[in-house]
């Protein structure tokens, strides 16, 4: 049998609401353990397949191949002696070896989905709003955008005297397309849960950042606030229907109007994991569902901060430009 053959077969397992599973002393589901949402599957519908919503086991099996060909062809060790890539171009990223994109999709109730997305119906991101582009043009540019020179001495911006002016991400302190809602992505696509009768815990593998969902509580005033909000828990029979509110943009800037509905529902071999996400800087609601698979395998400590070296040696590029321009001052 070809291996791409045994992945797509791998990719089709059945996974059916109504399994059974672990229980509390209060008799709802335990969803304590481990599980892995690497996924083929992409988070958006390709265009080109307008609103197909499922996926035939032929082309779930050329997904399979064109994906392990990809893998291989970018896993290649890269040349020692390349050339420097040209003056603010782009500098790449880890060879695939370090990803971790997954090697099936997923199927629900035997049905094989061509984007998580389900809402709209298009299986695509909503349009922005005027605010959400006034956001995003307001943004600060990120230490991969590389220009060249040093442009923020004649802007007055500050975005690289220091670790605490770059992004979240940078720092290493927090992940939010990991956190809420949850996603698959390139790599650290572990999540630990510990369900108690008070509380499930729920530890995101990339920032090694723990989300507290409190049940049947009341939401904290809208003042306190966190990075990943304030998650109450309720129950809808066997489902966890997770509300969270009172979210920060970053540190110290709120993000009003920012909320996420999850649902987590026992299957055959893991959890169903639906979400739905009202955010003003998008013209309306948009949701989705992936599977989560139990696995056997464990998270890695998230150690981001031991050789980072893409912190010190940023910082050391931003140095070396403002030299350059500040040397070539009126003759710019």
């Amino acid at each position: 049998m070809k291996p791409a053959l045994a992945l797509g077969l791998c990719f089709v397992l059945p996974l059916l609401a109504g399994a059974e599973s672990k229980r509390l002393q209060n008799g709802k589901p335990d969803f304590s353990g481990r599980y892995d949402i690497s996924s083929l599957t992409p988070f958006q519908r390709p265009k080109a397949l307008a609103d197909r919503v499922f996926l035939t086991e032929e082309e779930v099996l050329r997904m399979v191949d064109r994906a392990a060909a990809s893998r291989h062809a970018q896993s290649q060790p890269s040349d020692p002696d390349r050339a420097a890539p040209a003056v603010g171009g782009n500098v790449g990223a880890y060879n695939d070896f370090w990803f971790e994109w997954g090697s099936q999709g997923f199927a629900i109730d035997g049905k094989y989905r061509t984007s998580i997305l389900t809402e709209p119906r298009n299986g695509r991101m909503p349009a922005l709003t005027e605010a959400g582009v006034a956001r995003r043009a307001g943004a600060p540019r990120f230490a991969w955008q590389n220009v060249g020179e040093a442009w923020w001495l004649e802007t007055g911006d500050a975005p690289y005297d220091g670790p605490e002016n770059m992004v979240l991400g940078v720092r290493c302190l927090y992940q939010p397309t990991a956190s809420i809602p949850i996603r698959p992505l390139p790599y650290n696509n572990m999540k630990v849960i510990t369900h108690t009768e008070e509380a499930v815990m729920i530890n995101i593998e990339w920032m090694h950042w723990t989300r507290v969902v409190r049940m049947n509580g009341v939401h904290k005033p809208s003042h306190i606030r966190s990075l990943s909000g304030d998650s109450i828990g309720r129950w809808s029979q066997d489902t966890l229907i997770v509300d969270t509110t009172n979210f920060l943009e970053s540190p110290g800037v709120p993000r009003p109007g920012y909320r996420v509905e999850e649902r987590f529902t026992p299957i055959r071999g893991g959890l169903l994991y639906r979400f739905r996400v009202e955010d003003p800087d998008y013209s309306a609601p948009y949701a989705g569902e992936l599977v989560w698979p139990l696995v056997t395998a464990r998270s890695f400590e998230y150690a981001c901060h031991e050789g980072n070296y893409a912190m010190g040696n940023t910082l050391r590029g931003a140095r070396l430009l403002e030299s350059e321009w500040r040397a070539l001052g009126d003759g710019r």
